[in-house]
């Protein structure tokens, strides 16, 4: 089951480090998520990719999903866009213009 919540984690660190918080602020995203201040500001769509983590996470412990499993296993999906923005790799201006685009897909 370990390897259950990797896509969603990956998706949370993508949406992380495209968020104003990291990218223009220049806070790490720790600081964005545990800072009141900061997390108030954070991107819809950041939020809810970060609840769909949590509740992931707490499939671990949830006793009704032990022989079904938590989810399926990670796809890998998210791996080369979190390897671009981890090292560096990427222009923050097309970025954060992604971000805007995914994040007004979710108000509709």
């Amino acid at each position: 089951m370990g390897g259950s919540c990797k896509d969603q984690r990956m998706a949370v660190a993508v949406c992380l480090q495209r968020s104003p918080c990291v990218l223009i602020e220049r806070h790490t995203p720790t600081e964005c998520i545990e800072n009141p201040e900061l997390s108030k500001d954070l991107p819809e769509l950041c939020k809810a990719q970060m609840k769909a983590f949590w509740e992931c996470r707490k499939g671990f412990f949830d006793m009704s999903k032990r022989f079904r499993g938590n989810a399926p296993l990670s796809t890998g999906k998210y791996d080369q866009q979190y390897a671009n923005l981890s090292s560096g790799n990427f222009d923050a201006v097309e970025e954060y213009k992604k971000l805007q685009v995914l994040d007004s897909g979710n108000k509709d």
